[in-house]
């Protein structure tokens, strides 16, 4: 490591042992990608008591659930998968994250190591200024000390970190040759906070989360007969396609009938992403 990366380190480690003084239990918030297993060597690296610990999502990329027990990493699994939400809550939106709040986003330990990067995107930059937050989940009672001990690390300090330390990441940061790219991203899979051309791709990436999506939605449309996502769309397919494809309802809405009709989005969506409806 040069002397600026090992800097560092040394102060992310000076921040993670004052997280975990008189022996506070501290938790690691493992998400199996290659910043969780950066701060996961770090505190080790540190002497803390800490508990590492996967919040399974239900929608990570495959390979993760493995990866994650390669890690001996506890996993935590949700009371309900996040289809099961879906079909009891409709589709999630970037106004909407009930899927983050109930997968994600709630109390195990008082006190939290994250891996947190300003790097990662212009707002995160402008989101996180200190390397310790708290968060509250749901009121003030449950609250947790976050420490961001990588906030100011570049791509390239945590790609020589993981070289110097020969950490083993997740399979999708490898390609066929074997080499690492640091600049691939771990997430759940067709993330609806994730822009709409990423999004896209991902679809066509795992297929099967579009059926999946369509059957929680018509799980949802049969029951809450009521809502707005119901009354609406047309149909299930219809809903989907504006979900996926448009920011704004009015732009679908005059999209849906062209020169030559309504436009049969359930045949559309068959083509596109090469599946059975």
């Amino acid at each position: 490591m040069t002397d600026e990366l090992q800097r560092k380190v040394d102060r992310a480690i000076r921040l993670i042992k004052a997280a975990g003084k008189d022996g506070q239990v501290v938790e690691v918030a493992y998400s199996g990608g290659k910043d969780s297993d950066v701060i996961l060597e770090l505190a080790r690296m540190s002497g803390i008591n800490y508990r590492a610990i996967y919040k399974n999502t239900t929608i990570d990329p495959p390979g993760t659930i493995q990866h994650v027990k390669s890690k001996g990493v506890e996993i935590r699994r949700p009371e309900k998968t996040f289809f099961q939400l879906v079909a009891q809550k409709g589709y999630p939106s970037r106004f909407v994250r009930f899927c983050c709040s109930e997968l994600k986003e709630y109390k195990i330990l008082d006190k939290s190591l994250m891996g947190v990067r300003k790097a990662e995107s212009i707002a995160r930059s402008k989101r996180y200024d200190e390397p310790t937050k708290c968060l509250i989940y749901g009121s003030k009672e449950r609250h947790v000390e976050a420490f961001y001990p990588i906030l100011n690390w570049s791509d390239k300090d945590v790609a020589d970190f993981i070289s110097a330390k020969g950490i083993q990441c997740h399979p999708l940061y490898y390609d066929e040759q074997g080499r690492f790219h640091v600049e691939r991203r771990l997430g759940c899979m067709c993330c609806p906070l994730a822009y709409k051309k990423h999004r896209i791709e991902e679809f066509k990436k795992y297929p099967n989360m579009v059926k999946a999506y369509i059957r929680a939605g018509q799980q949802f449309r049969d029951t809450h007969p009521d809502a707005a996502f119901t009354q609406r769309y047309e149909n299930i397919y219809d809903a989907f396609v504006r979900f996926l494809f448009y920011e704004r309802d009015h732009e679908f809405q005059q999209d849906k009938f062209g020169l030559f009709g309504k436009t049969d989005y359930k045949q559309l969506l068959m083509d596109y992403f090469n599946i059975t409806l």
